[in-house]
């Protein structure tokens, strides 16, 4: 039986980065992994769906070429050279964590693992053979998750699809229904529809992008509506039949019919995965798929730690990588604060993107704020128009009282890449004087980040 300081199970962007910073403080550590080095996030996720992203982006900034002065003819895309380049951003990402592992000296281990009774860990191969005992001091569960299906609804990735079905299709459908318009499903909606898909988007809350604020999450409504997407709001799922070479959904609510298409995308959430390594048999609390843990990622279980999508939400890479590394320093003893959850940034890779941080302007209100709000829009922006990408806002909330900022929310281009100078602003603190008065490089977007702040205290210059 081979011993360890620190043995993680499973190696996407949270347990693969938990190993690295566990090797670098000098623990022993090894990672167990049953498919693929990186797991969902770099194999059939993140990585993956932004290549695919790209390709709309390209697709649709081609349809506007004559507002450059640029012309073309015949313009054709080869799908399954899409969906190739795809897998293989995929591939070279998965290469670059065995890398790391070799570079970091970890032991990696191909199989499932079982955690078992005494908290030894069995791990068998695929074909259910046992290949490997592992006995460590502490165990890190980094299992993430996978997607969430209705009732008794069967992935087949073919008509009824996840997100896995949806990277790896086969050929661009007439007709796709998507339920549910978090991140994923407007993703895909964004995707599909860029190549002339006819896409109906059903969500059973007044506005997609639920969690977003609504000022942000109208603009994308706007933008796919104009772009044809359906947007089928205030409407549930009641079921989703194949029936012949169709897919035949049935919704009620704002919205009641029965919507015919080629495939549907099941994009409703997440569910832990926690089966089958060993926690029943250990004790381990789990609650609605998702395993509890304290702050410092301990389950009730001596020696048994939780990271990533496997503890529950927020299912976010970045907070995956950060829980672990929280997680690991802990353990060495470290005096590092605890995460907070209230500067974990959101994005969402459609066009127009969608970041954001903190408060919405509604629950700032609810949680008793007086704010201070500012707007500035893309157009008022010369880099935007510059661009040619004048749509969408930076939207800012205060707290009247401390000058504190409450939340961040951008919607239109580069908003991924935008929202990091506010989530560095709350982590620190700022005051709006603080961010305005930094001097912002001309022209960039960014300097609609500081007009936002100047709007909100009625000192912006280019509004």
């Amino acid at each position: 039986m081979k011993e360890y300081d620190i043995v993680v199970i499973g190696s996407g962007p949270g347990g693969y980065t938990t190993a690295i910073r566990a090797s670098q403080l000098g623990f022993k550590t090894v990672i167990i992994e049953r498919d693929r080095l990186g797991g969902i996030c770099l194999n059939w996720g993140c990585i993956p769906t932004k290549a695919l992203l790209k390709n709309a982006e390209l697709m649709n900034g081609m349809k506007h070429l004559a507002d450059f002065g640029i012309t073309y003819e015949n313009l054709k895309f080869d799908f399954e050279k899409i969906i190739a380049r795809s897998r293989g951003v995929a591939d070279v990402s998965e290469k670059g964590v065995r890398y790391l592992m070799k570079k970091n000296k970890i032991d990696v281990v191909e199989g499932s693992a079982f955690i078992n009774k005494d908290k030894t860990i069995t791990v068998t191969d695929k074909s259910g053979k046992e290949s490997e005992n592992l006995k460590a001091k502490f165990t890190i569960i980094a299992t993430g998750a996978r997607a969430r299906t209705l009732g008794g609804l069967k992935f087949d990735e073919t008509k009824i699809m996840s997100s896995t079905g949806a990277m790896i299709a086969k050929e661009v459908p007439k007709k796709m229904t998507i339920v549910g318009s978090g991140a994923i499903g407007c993703e895909f909606a964004y995707f599909y529809n860029a190549f002339g898909t006819e896409v109906t988007i059903i969500e059973m809350l007044p506005t997609i992008l639920p969690i977003e604020d609504k000022d942000i999450s109208d603009v994308v409504a706007r933008e796919f509506k104009k772009a044809g997407i359906k947007l089928l709001t205030e409407t549930k799922t009641e079921s989703v039949e194949i029936k012949g070479n169709k897919v035949i959904t049935k919704v009620s609510g704002k919205n009641t019919e029965e919507l015919e298409s080629d495939v549907v995308l099941i994009a409703i959430g997440v569910q832990g995965n926690v089966e089958n390594i060993g926690l029943e048999e250990l004790g381990i609390v789990v609650e609605k798929s998702s395993i509890k843990v304290d702050k410092d990622y301990k389950t009730n279980v001596e020696g048994i730690y939780a990271i990533g999508d496997v503890n529950g939400p927020p299912w976010l890479a970045h907070v995956a990588s950060s829980e672990g590394i929280n997680c690991v320093e802990k353990i060495k003893g470290m005096h590092v604060p605890d995460i907070d959850y209230n500067t974990i940034p959101g994005c969402t890779y459609c066009q127009p993107q969608v970041a954001s941080v903190g408060f919405t302007e509604k629950k700032a209100i609810e949680e008793g704020y007086e704010i201070n709000v500012g707007k500035f829009p893309f157009s008022a922006s010369g880099k935007s128009r510059a661009m040619g990408e004048t749509v969408g806002m930076i939207k800012v909330i205060f707290d009247k009282k401390y000058d504190e900022l409450l939340g961040a929310h951008i919607v239109g281009v580069e908003a991924t890449e935008l929202i990091t100078e506010f989530v560095l602003a709350k982590s620190l603190e700022a005051t709006h004087e603080q961010i305005l008065k930094t001097v912002h490089a001309h022209p960039t977007l960014s300097e609609a980040n500081m007009e936002a702040v100047g709007v909100a205290y009625g000192e912006a210059i280019n509004i």
